[in-house]
């Protein structure tokens, strides 16, 4: 049988052909896995910057281009195009092989040709060079080859770089980006290089090293081998779940590591894949258990119901055999507490108090009958990261505990008296049998801990940035210290609930096993660089003592700008989205492929009635899934993603929401902290968006879009995330 690699340009292409188009593709590339392609005729084309390029008939209309191997049987998949469109890239286009990370690399010669005399044009006025600083032996060492080394040198500054993003070969583009950013030339090897060339497949086809064929065995994230008919024809029928084959090498090598000696951890922005990652590492743990470990032996959970949902979604199509399927559980963290403390108490389910303002109710109505100066904010706020978060018991404890991330100082006198009300508060829980669902966590970890046995060999935490101190207590408390027994990924830009954790006093260390993902591939370029100039220098912390940075993190694909309008009122405003929805629709979306973020429910009841009474459907997040453009808070946004999105109603005094912060003369560091949430929950939602991004507002803007609609800070230069 041949060897038949299949590029991921190849199968994005296919996906968006006519059914019948398909069909024929796959017929017409079966027969490569059943070695009875040799009376196919592929193609040469005269005036090829590569003989190896070759075109292959689909149907009248449309050719494959296919890369044949110098050297045996192997076969490349590149590209599914009209006739003449592909017959014009075969000609443009080389294979090459990467110096430093030994993978097939595809580059566009007539595009970098021109781009190098227009860049020698620009040099002869332009004195800046972006990579100055950078020696030759150092690019080389990186993987820059002979041919890039000139153009590069001729770079201004970062915009240009960018501008090449769709001409360079992309593990250089990988490495020329992490250098823009400021990424030192070892992180980039540590990170990038070395991340394909630990991953490559032994050269196992008989050919020797340096060949295309190795190459292309070796180009993890780019090229998926198929290993026959049926392999080949259950890629084609679920093109657009592309993540479940194309893992970048810097995925694959954290998500299929064989073991780690401990919790281990993976940042990264928005797009990154930070989730697939969770889901495959999930799959290899369930394959590596010994065949009589339980079903359930493993646990991927998070921290929300639709955010569960959609992992168990995806956790289907992933796992396709059921004995690992039947091995990783999907549950939340709060629910699997509940199910817990359920057990110790034979059964009999607990009050929860379930909604926020019910606490705050709570606190206010003991602080009134205390004659308490403090509010009911502030009181919950102090229980929640003081005194749940320190497992504080008693006054003394909370004489002595330390306060870090509280704005306002508190003297002993102060403290005995919040004290009092604390100790009500609790009391009055207790009395009524509620509990809070950070208290069901709290019960749950002392009732595991009392035990020898734990109840999962490995747990695999998804959105970890919104865990509260008490939640991570109880995934602790799940799992035994040992190798694999935690795995964490998330993005503390992302962070919308104000929860601060120092993992390593949690006793979870994760220095050494920790990694960060850098490339976006659901957003578009032009949508992330847009949202990521809201953030305006923000550096979260990591969960772990340092700081978090958006340093070199891109995207690969690249599409329209963000649409950014204001009304006079709600009502035009409503309108203007229900006509850009209309636009996307006749463009090709379906219903479902529309996401509509707003700050409160209110507005999305409004949005939703009136798509509705316009002959659209709609879905309101958190309700059973039915047909229709799904419409729901920027909190339920988390997580998901939509072909197109419309951001609604980032309006002053909707977002940030009044109420949502706290008073700067109450504690002004947790006002800021709250204005952070706020921020975070605005980025989140923009970068739900694949294709198409519409922000708007009525009235006045929020100050969170001045420094875009105002244009006072520039798109540019924002975590070394670059536009056009």
């Amino acid at each position: 049988m041949a060897t038949l690699g299949m590029h991921r340009d190849f199968l994005m292409e296919f996906a968006a052909l006519e059914k019948p188009v398909q069909r024929r593709v796959f017929e017409t590339f079966e027969k490569f896995t059943e070695a009875t392609h040799a009376g196919l005729h592929l193609e040469k084309l005269t005036n090829q910057r590569d003989p190896r390029i070759r075109t292959i008939r689909i149907t009248d209309f449309w050719r494959g281009v296919v890369l044949k191997a110098d050297r045996g049987d192997g076969y490349l998949l590149l590209k599914v195009l009209p006739h003449d469109k592909a017959n014009d890239w075969a000609c443009k286009h080389r294979a090459s092989v990467n110096a430093a990370t030994q993978g097939v690399e595809i580059r566009n010669d007539v595009a970098l040709e021109r781009a190098s005399r227009s860049l020698k044009v620009l040099a002869a006025d332009e004195p800046r060079r972006l990579f100055a600083d950078r020696s030759d032996k150092v690019l080389r060492s990186l993987g820059i080859d002979e041919e890039i080394l000139p153009i590069i040198r001729l770079l201004p500054d970062e915009a240009h770089l960018e501008a090449l993003h769709r001409v360079l070969p992309e593990q250089q583009f990988d490495v020329l980006i992490g250098l823009a950013s400021g990424m030192e030339p070892a992180e980039i090897d540590r990170e990038i290089v070395r991340a394909y060339t630990r991953t490559a497949t032994p050269a196992s086809v008989g050919q020797p090293a340096g060949g295309l064929l190795s190459a292309m065995v070796r180009a993890r994230g780019r090229v998926a081998l198929v290993s026959g008919p049926d392999e080949l024809r259950e890629i084609l029928d679920r093109p657009f779940d592309a993540w479940r084959i194309f893992l970048h090498p810097a995925q694959y090598r954290v998500a299929y590591r064989e073991s780690y000696n401990g919790p281990a951890r993976v940042t990264g922005g928005p797009g990154t894949g930070k989730t697939v990652v969770a889901l495959h590492r999930a799959y290899h743990l369930a394959r590596r258990l010994p065949a009589d470990a339980p079903d359930g032996s493993i646990l991927l959970t998070t921290f929300s119901e639709d955010l569960a949902a959609e992992l168990e979604r995806c956790l289907a199509l992933l796992v396709t055999d059921e004995r690992s399927r039947a091995r990783i559980r999907v549950v939340t963290v709060d629910a699997l507490a509940d199910e817990v403390l359920r057990r110790t108490r034979g059964g009999a389910p607990q009050k929860v108090l379930f909604q926020q303002h019910a606490v705050l109710a709570r606190w206010g109505r003991v602080a009134r009958r205390l004659g308490s100066e403090f509010t009911d904010v502030f009181l919950d706020q102090e229980w929640r990261q003081v005194v749940l978060a320190q497992v504080v018991e008693s006054p003394e404890q909370y004489l002595r505990a330390p306060r870090s991330g509280r704005g306002k100082a508190m003297g002993p006198k102060e403290r005995a008296r919040l004290w009092r009300v604390v100790a009500a508060f609790e009391e009055e829980l207790r009395k009524a049998g509620e509990l809070t669902f950070l208290q069901v966590c709290a019960q749950a970890a002392r009732v595991l801990d009392e035990r020898d046995e734990r109840p999962f060999r490995h747990v695999v935490i998804d959105e970890a940035q919104d865990l509260h101190p008490v939640q991570w207590r109880f995934l602790r408390a799940l799992v035994a210290a040992g190798p694999d027994d935690l795995f964490l990924v998330g993005d503390p830009h992302q962070r919308i609930y104000g929860n601060k954790v120092s993992l390593r006093s949690l006793g979870i260390q994760v220095v050494g096993r920790s990694s960060r993902l850098r490339i976006n591939y659901r957003t578009t370029q032009e949508i992330l660089s847009w949202s990521a100039s809201l953030l305006t220098g923000e550096r979260p912390d990591d969960m772990d003592g340092g700081t978090e940075s958006l340093a070199g993190y891109h995207s690969t694909l690249h599409g329209a700008h963000p649409e950014v309008h204001g009304h006079p009122d709600k009502a035009e405003e409503i309108r203007a989205l229900v006509a850009r929805v209309e636009e996307w629709i006749a463009s090709g979306a379906s219903p479902e492929d529309i996401g509509v973020a707003v700050r409160s429910g209110r507005l999305g009841r409004d949005i939703a009635q009136t798509l509705e009474r316009s002959g659209i459907p709609a879905s309101p997040l958190g309700n059973a899934p039915s047909p229709g453009v799904r419409v729901g808070t920027m909190h339920r946004m988390k997580g998901l993603e939509f072909r197109c999105v419309a951001v609604v109603g980032v309006s002053d005094g909707l977002i940030p929401l009044r109420s949502a912060i706290t008073p700067a003369d109450t504690d002004p560091q947790q006002h800021q902290e709250d204005l952070d949430g706020e921020l975070s929950l605005l980025f989140v939602a923009c970068t739900r968006a694949r294709e198409a991004l519409a922000v708007s507002w009525h009235g006045a803007p929020s100050p969170f879009l001045e420094p875009v609609v105002a244009r006072r800070v520039p798109v540019q230069e924002r975590f070394g995330v670059l536009t056009r």
